[in-house]
């Protein structure tokens, strides 16, 4: 019986050189999603981080901004306009002048049954060693931010006082900056606050509040 020839079908695999070749590309490609993926895990990072940063900042001059607009608020202002007239007993902002500072303190009328000022009608806030701190109504002052997330880098105060002539009340009629010619004195603070982030000294941010005391100064009401 005659036999079929066999077919030996050879089979080749891959070559050393082509095994490093692919194993090199899969290690690059590998490499390049690993890094995409780590900056995408520390710019999600460092987002969270200003959002947080930014929050307590904010969380911080809204509530300076909101105190600071009471400053020298008294609810027996009408005593000043009778005879004989009765000086503000509640003190406006420090500083004065137009120099800045990075404490500021004031008091304002807290207590409806009396016109006494008193230790609970003192209020302020200042900057220690990385934490802004504030007082309302006693004389100890108490943490407003948490040092362990945020670093309070500058706390500024800064007043910008706009007197406004009352002269043409009087007669005659006096200019503004005439001696003895009225004004009213519109009190305006401008409050810097700015910090950066413990686990991350790049996160910083800063906020910048504009407030107007509700009550205006009037100092000496004479006409010349």
């Amino acid at each position: 019986m005659r036999q079929r020839p066999t077919t030996i079908v050879r089979q080749r695999g891959m070559s050393i050189a082509e095994l490093l070749i692919g194993t090199a590309i899969g290690l690059f490609l590998v490499a390049g999603a690993a890094k995409l993926f780590g900056d995408h895990v520390v710019n999600n990072r460092r987002l969270i981080l200003q959002a947080r940063v930014n929050q307590d900042l904010r969380a911080a001059a809204d509530l300076v901004a909101r105190d600071l607009r009471r400053a020298g608020y008294w609810q027996t202002a009408s005593s000043g306009a009778t005879w004989p007239a009765q000086s503000n007993p509640y003190r406006a902002v420090t500083p004065i002048g137009a120099a800045s500072a990075s404490t500021a303190t004031f008091s304002y009328s807290r207590n409806t049954e009396n016109n006494i000022r008193d230790a609970s009608d003192e209020a302020g806030f200042q900057l220690s060693s990385g934490v802004l701190r504030m007082r309302s109504g006693s004389t100890a002052w108490q943490e407003l931010t948490d040092a362990a997330t945020l670093t309070v880098t500058e706390f500024s105060v800064t007043p910008v006082i706009t007197a406004v002539s009352l002269g043409h009340y009087c007669t005659p009629t006096c200019n503004a900056g005439a001696p003895g010619c009225p004004v009213v004195n519109v009190r305006r603070y401008d409050i810097v606050i700015k910090g950066r982030s413990v686990s991350d000294a790049s996160v910083i941010r800063q906020l910048n509040e504009s407030v107007r005391v509700r009550n205006d100064e009037v100092p000496a009401p004479s006409c010349p």
